[in-house]
């Protein structure tokens, strides 16, 4: 098996779409097509069954068109083990699609337990399969090191959380230190990591969380981490766009890829897809917000190179 991240820049050429879609399912904006009479339960079981069909429609939707996609591991263990087991079941059915999994779980601890967390979640032989890993740097560069070890062994990929798309998130990152913001400081930590970790693409294995919210510091990381491809948040529903998220790729429109998940997932319920399309066809509305957004990064960024 190939480095994960000549294995997202190959899936990424191939649809010329550098999206990735989040499934973050939530009970109350589910299609009332899938909920039926069960709109009011409390049953975990019942929410977690919805949530499995839910999710496999999603990806039948999408997955001709996008490379990736994340799910959102709260939203599935709200639901304790039946949430867990469904879980499972949708990183494999997106895996059979074709589709790699970023699981989007924010893990963070130092030693064994790092090192427990990684073995369990991470590449085709752990028990839950995940393609790559979404990680906090704030217990240190001792916390990082086992998930790195273990990714690299496994052909699998990090994403480090670097400067978030939360306005919160500035209480911390941009606190600056030494002269230097913090977010510079674990950015650059990052892009040495991606060095250690280089695929043939010229990106590595550990890349950065970094929001659409803040397209100035996005633009400055990209100068400051040029092996290190982001995984970017914040566009759409956020109130992110194309224009925002464009200084995130490098001049071959590589070196990102831009997270999309209630403006995807439900965009059904909204303008113009819920006029346009009757509540059982739910499934088109998805696809048709996943082709705009696609269209949208191949007009607005350096994305629509990947078109020729």
């Amino acid at each position: 098996m190939a480095n994960f991240s000549d294995r997202l820049h190959d899936a990424i050429v191939r649809t010329a779409a550098p999206v990735v879609v989040g499934l973050d399912p939530r009970f109350e904006s589910l299609p009332q097509t899938l909920l039926g009479d069960h709109r009011g339960t409390h049953d975990p079981k019942v929410k977690a069954g919805l949530y499995l069909v839910f999710c496999r429609e999603v990806i039948d939707a999408v997955y001709q068109h996008v490379p990736a996609v994340k799910p959102q591991s709260a939203f599935f263990e709200e639901l304790g083990p039946a949430g867990m087991i469904v879980l499972a079941e949708v990183i494999q059915y997106a895996r059979e699609k074709g589709l790699l999994v970023i699981l989007d779980a924010k893990r963070n601890d130092i030693g064994s337990t790092a090192t427990a967390y990684a073995k369990g979640m991470l590449g085709p032989h752990s028990p839950w399969q995940a393609d790559c890993l979404t990680i906090s740097p704030y217990l240190g560069d001792d916390s990082l090191t086992p998930f790195v070890e273990t990714a690299t062994a496994n052909e699998a990929g990090l994403f480090c959380l670097v400067k978030t798309s939360n306005p919160g998130g500035k209480m911390l990152q941009d606190l600056v230190v030494d002269g230097q913001p913090i977010y510079r400081r674990v950015g650059a930590y990052v892009e040495g990591l991606a060095q250690e970790t280089l695929g043939n693409c010229g990106f590595g294995a550990v890349g950065a969380v970094v929001g659409a919210t803040y397209p100035d510091q996005l633009a400055e990381l990209r100068a400051a981490m040029p092996s290190t491809w982001f995984l970017v948040p914040g566009y759409g529903s956020q109130g992110g766009g194309a224009k925002d998220v464009a200084g995130g790729f490098n001049e071959n429109g590589i070196g990102s890829i831009v997270n999309n998940s209630r403006g995807i997932i439900f965009a059904y319920s909204r303008e113009p897809y819920a006029s346009k399309y009757e509540p059982k066809q739910w499934q088109r509305a998805v696809e048709d917000a996943t082709l705009e957004m696609i269209a949208d990064l191949q007009q607005h960024t350096t994305a629509g190179k990947l078109k020729a």
